[in-house]
């Protein structure tokens, strides 16, 4: 295999610049063909400098006009310059200012990494090392210096010039050409620099912050879709606020602007007071956008701004570091949407989440610690681990020391740290100083890869009235860590009785219990309490309190139990599941399930869908089996994907199919006819009447699939008129095609909507829909250059449609590596995405896990690949 060069770079080996850029002057002239860009960099020493070391600076693919230090041009002799950067061999030890030029191609430039056109606008992405392909630089997140940036370009191309901090100028150039100046005021690195030129239309706002000032809001995308982005100026108005209540964060600059483009490698990006956005997470109305891309636009615009202070306020001392910033601003972000929907259903949702993207990745071949120790591409390390992972490091740690203890640190590390790039050390050292407590054991949750499983058993004496719990924890050997330490679980708890009350206790003894929550700290402990009138039933890990595997030796009557009296939404999901799971797990290993058992799940999910008490969108989701890839990441090896699809659809008759009058009568309430609405309640019971709709269809009940047919003909919003569509194309019922052509049809000009149209597409469980794939891909008017055109048909088949993505012949497996090759030319970041699908295959049985490794290896031997899709391959493949 060739690649581009390789090259691993060790944490252990971090050293700070031997100098570093205070201030940067940057000034563009954008053309329609080509851009200059003039770069002053003021540029010290560090201290410990010894004369003569030279000047490295980052670049990629720039093509040098002319290098001067304080005015003066350096002759050839001075500097050096390649693909991978400029050398000044000798530079003053003191002061200097350092001025280059380059020319630039946006045009042509298809990684959508630097400086690029989308739909005629020029934009960025600079996270991680997208600076490099600007101007020569130290491309490196602790490097943190002041930007002023002057933007010079034709009016009737551009008569928008955005870039990040506050305006201080603008005017006319002459030539049909004007300018505008921007300066940021706060020390940022590299990565967070954005500008914007092009042809937008906007929508503006202002926001008044705690202390009174005024802040201008303005949201940027192409003319005619400006109608679309209400939604999400309302998400940032009233993530703005809650920042301020929740965390006494206030936004810093006088303005803040989002850009939204259509071709972007990413959901958005932080960039300091000029955040940049794929469209799709910026556009919404009610007749083309669900539910799910209401709350997805309300969740990434907070994010995003959450950043403002973890991320740039605050940054990353390198990008080891990345999960610093990461985890801890989706904590944050999750926390937003708890407070504004339901906790309860947002938590379970980020479970759902968690399961399905960052298990299998830290079960399998890509496993890494959430703070990695190397990496080849660091791109690639933008995963579920550092997100989703980070996220519930950083929640473990608010269990832990709670909400006072846990503001106390937050407060803290803003006072602290505040106009630095830092460590994972740092940040719990904070948490550790303000509570007076030793996080050093809980830092091990950043160093070690893979998921804990918990392992519990319990037992009960009537004579003494004690009950003991026994807990133990296990990590298995990961990609280069063969050895796991025990880690810090807390794991809320309740003991429930007969009566589904919860039980106290008068005594406990054998482990660290606070309230509530069980702190297990060692490989295995056994808690006893005293004081237990009868055998309770455990109710372990509410509210998810530990992302770990969980082991139990309950009864399937103890989960019906706990589905039915467990006060922890969590907990009455779980059991439901862990039930379902069971019965699923049989029957694909050769043990089918009884009658009796898949009765007692179906009254479980009856009582369920009866219980007033209990919101729709928490039914909504209680009344949803687990999903084929959870259920083959249960049995965990030699996996038959087809197989576990044909059981899951019999379990889905057979525990819905008796509650089909049942379903039909919810189904024909939960209408409306009032006008759309995105918040909590509504879309609640929106999921609910489509997930009653799923389970008619799946069930195979009497005349469900035209009455699916109906909905998504008759729908007057996108979230009914996709559910049903995606409910018909899943089965792939009669009524299929029909539909799928006509959503084309009516929404091919529309291309987020001709994204669902994709996904539906890919997610097909007949034998055609790899041929229809391969038609799709073909068809001269596909944009293969658009990420989200590929991810939604080529990352959705991979990622979502197991049975069909394994065939055992490996033709889903040959494709799928033949169009990573090809995309792999273009868009490096986009074909390693979809390249790691193939997570799962060293788990599939001996035919697919062969045919897997065949097209992987074939994929190899080709022809030259990116260091993005060649690192995916490599670990991938390693043994």
């Amino acid at each position: 295999m060739r690649t581009e060069t390789e090259h691993t770079i060790y944490l252990r080996d971090y050293a700070p610049s031997p100098y570093k850029i205070t201030a940067v002057d940057l000034d563009f002239r954008i053309l329609a063909d080509t851009t200059r860009v003039r770069a002053l960099l003021t540029i010290e020493p560090q201290a410990e400098t010894a004369p003569g070391t030279p000047l490295v600076l980052d670049g990629d693919g720039l093509k040098l006009g002319s290098v001067a230090i304080d005015g003066a041009p350096l002759a050839l002799v001075a500097y050096a310059a390649d693909d991978n950067g400029l050398t000044i061999i000798e530079p003053p030890l003191r002061r200097f200012v350092l001025e280059t030029e380059v020319m630039l191609k946006p045009e042509g430039n298809l990684k959508l990494m630097g400086l690029y056109r989308s739909s005629g606008t020029w934009c960025t992405q600079c996270e991680p090392e997208g600076f490099r392909r600007i101007t020569y630089y130290l491309d490196r997140p602790d490097n943190l210096a002041t930007f002023k940036v002057t933007m010079t370009a034709p009016r009737d191309l551009a008569p928008v010039l955005l870039a990040n901090g506050n305006l201080v100028g603008r005017g006319d150039a002459g030539d049909g050409m004007h300018f505008a100046v921007w300066e940021d005021p706060f020390p940022k690195p590299a990565y967070l620099f954005a500008l914007v030129a092009g042809d937008l239309g906007s929508i503006t706002d202002s926001f008044t912050t705690a202390s009174g000032r005024k802040v201008d809001l303005a949201i940027y995308c192409e003319h005619g879709k400006e109608d679309q982005c209400h939604w999400a100026m309302d998400s940032l108005k009233r993530s703005m606020a809650w920042d301020e209540r929740r965390f006494g964060r206030e936004y810093d600059l006088d303005i803040f602007n989002i850009v939204a483009v259509s071709d972007f490698n990413f959901g958005a990006m932080e960039n300091k007071g000029l955040n940049i956005f794929n469209d799709k997470l910026v556009f919404a109305q009610s007749a083309t956008a669900t539910d799910a891309d209401y709350e997805n636009i309300e969740r990434v615009i907070a994010h995003e701004y959450f950043h403002n202070w973890t991320g740039n306020r605050i940054t990353c001392r390198d990008w080891f570091q990345l999960c610093l910033k990461e985890g801890l601003t989706v904590y944050r972000d999750q926390e937003f949407t708890s407070d504004e929907r339901s906790r309860a259903v947002k938590r379970i949702s980020d479970v759902v989440t968690l399961r399905s993207a960052q298990f299998p990745e830290d079960g399998g071949p890509l496993a890494h610690p959430a703070r990695p120790d190397q990496y080849r591409e660091i791109n690639n390390f933008y995963t579920p681990t550092v997100y989703e992972k980070g996220a519930e490091i950083v929640r473990m740690l608010a269990t832990l020391l709670g909400e006072a203890g846990f503001r106390k640190g937050m407060d803290l590390y803003f006072e602290r740290h505040d106009g630095e790039a830092t460590t994972i050390e740092a940040f719990l050292a904070v948490f550790a100083e303000a509570n007076d407590v030793d996080l050093e054991q809980f830092k091990t949750w950043y160093l070690q890869a893979g998921t804990p499983r918990l392992t519990m058993s319990d037992s009960y004496d009537a004579a003494s009235q004690t009950y003991t719990l026994t807990l133990s924890q296990e990590t298995l050997p990961t990609p280069g860590q063969p050895t796991k330490q025990a880690l810090v679980l807390p794991i809320k708890f309740g003991l429930i009785g007969p009566n589904g009350s919860p039980m106290g206790w008068s005594a406990v003894s054998g482990g660290e219990v606070r309230d509530d929550m069980i702190v297990l700290r060692e490989a295995s402990a056994e808690i006893t309490f005293k004081g237990i009138a009868n055998k309770p039933v455990p109710s372990l890990l509410r509210e998810f309190s530990a992302p770990v595997n969980l082991d139990t030796n309950l009864t399937q009557d103890d989960r019906l139990f706990l589905a039915q009296h467990d006060s922890d939404p969590y907990g009455r999901w779980q059991a439901l599941q862990d039930v379902a799971t069971a019965l699923a797990v049989g029957a694909a290993t050769g043990k089918p399930w009884s009658d009796a058992s898949v009765n007692g799940l179906s009254r479980a999910m009856a009582d369920t869908l009866a219980n007033k008490d209990l919101d729709d969108a928490f039914k909504a989701l209680a009344l949803s089996l687990p999903g084929e890839a959870l259920i083959g990441r249960t049995i965990g090896k030699d996996i038959d994907p087809a197989r576990i699809h044909e059981v899951r659809n019999a379990l889905t008759k057979a525990v819905f199919s008796p509650l089909g009058r049942d379903l039909l009568i919810a189904y024909t309430n939960l209408s409306s006819t009032l006008p759309y609405q995105p918040d909590a309640a509504s879309t609640g019971r929106r999921a609910l009447r489509n997930r009653v709709l799923a389970l008619l269809v799946g069930s195979e009940a009497a005349g469900a699939s035209a009455l699916a047919a109906t909905q998504y003909s008759e729908a007057t919003n996108m979230t009914d008129r996709y559910a049903a569509l995606t409910i018909l194309g899943s089965a792939w019922t009669a009524e299929a095609p029909t539909v799928l052509a006509d959503f084309r049809t009516r929404f091919t000009a529309n291309p987020l909507v001709f994204d669902k149209w994709l996904m539906v597409s890919s997610l097909a469980q007949d034998e055609g829909v790899l041929e229809r794939i391969k038609a799709i891909l073909a068809a001269p008017d596909f944009p293969k250059s658009n990420p989200n055109r590929l991810r939604s048909l080529l990352g959705s088949f991979v990622m979502s449609n197991p049975a069909q993505f394994t065939r055992p012949d490996g033709a889903a497996f040959r494709f799928v590596t033949d169009v990573v090759a090809d995309i792999d030319t273009r868009n490096p970041q986009v074909a390693a995405r979809v390249l790691t699908g193939f997570r799962i295959w060293q788990m599939l049985e001996p035919q697919r896990r062969e045919a897997a490794r065949s097209a992987l290896t074939a994929l190899q031997d080709g022809g030259k690949l990116s260091r993005n899709t060649a690192d995916i391959l490599a670990r991938m493949l390693a043994e």
